[in-house]
């Protein structure tokens, strides 16, 4: 299997306090990671170190074998290798939801506007909101906005996309029809690395379960191992309060 993403010993601290402690995993072409864990367990730190919005403190992080933090490399077409989906949409407000979808593609990966509109429009329609085009964010419900910030990742056609709690900002009758897209994503072959409470999606969708607990990987394996027969005994207090 090819490795797209690889961790090593990656360490982040902010100043005395270590947040991510000697991590080590690694994400193959087309395989669906999900990462769980308490709240301040460092899942989210993680994805942030990934894609750089965060930089580590220690460790190499490998893309397709190079080591991205090398000075040598370029930052920023790395950045857009990668999709990132975040909790609160972080949508461009002033920009309707086309143009959401087009401004990236445009800026950086110097698509004319003709063609950034086609693809905009092609990612559109995959999570539904084709029939939104004109709307601003603030017309459309957190579900709708955040369906929206998954179209303008993939419009970008990234290798790996990464999602950080992608429906831990919606109201419980929303948080459905994101997972719906995601699952629906999932099961196209797009690798995925997704941080998420939503234990359902872990388990049904994932190849691989990581676990983490105080900034380690305490656990992984397929969702079977982790949810069925999980052998450290921190994972399975993890599971019983959230499954209970």
């Amino acid at each position: 299997m090819e490795n797209i993403i690889q961790v090593k010993h990656l360490n982040k601290s902010f100043g005395e306090h270590e947040v991510l402690k000697d991590i080590n995993f690694h994400v193959n072409k087309g395989e669906v990671v999900s990462i769980i864990g308490s709240s301040g367990s460092g899942k989210s730190t993680l994805l942030r170190c990934i894609n750089l919005l965060e930089k580590p403190s220690g460790g190499e992080i490998l893309y397709k074998g190079e080591n991205i933090l090398n000075p040598k490399n370029d930052i920023y077409a790395y950045r857009a290798k990668l999709g990132m989906v975040f909790q609160q949409f972080n949508l461009f407000h002033n920009h309707n939801a086309l143009s959401n979808c087009t401004v990236s593609q445009i800026k950086v990966l110097k698509r004319s506007p003709e063609e950034a509109e086609r693809i905009a429009m092609k990612y559109l329609k995959v999570v539904g909101m084709q029939n939104f085009i004109n709307a601003k964010p603030k017309q459309l419900s957190g579900g709708q906005q955040q369906r929206v910030a998954i179209a303008r990742a993939l419009a970008m056609e990234p290798d790996v996309m990464l999602f950080d709690e992608p429906t831990s900002a919606l109201d419980p009758e929303m948080v459905g029809e994101v997972l719906e897209v995601m699952k629906d994503l999932a099961n196209t072959g797009l690798t995925m690395l997704v941080v998420t409470h939503e234990m359902e999606f872990a388990r049904d969708v994932s190849d691989r379960v990581v676990f983490m607990d105080e900034g380690i990987i305490a656990e992984e394996g397929t969702p079977e191992q982790i949810f069925n027969n999980p052998k450290e005994k921190r994972t399975k207090e993890f599971l019983q309060r959230i499954l209970n």
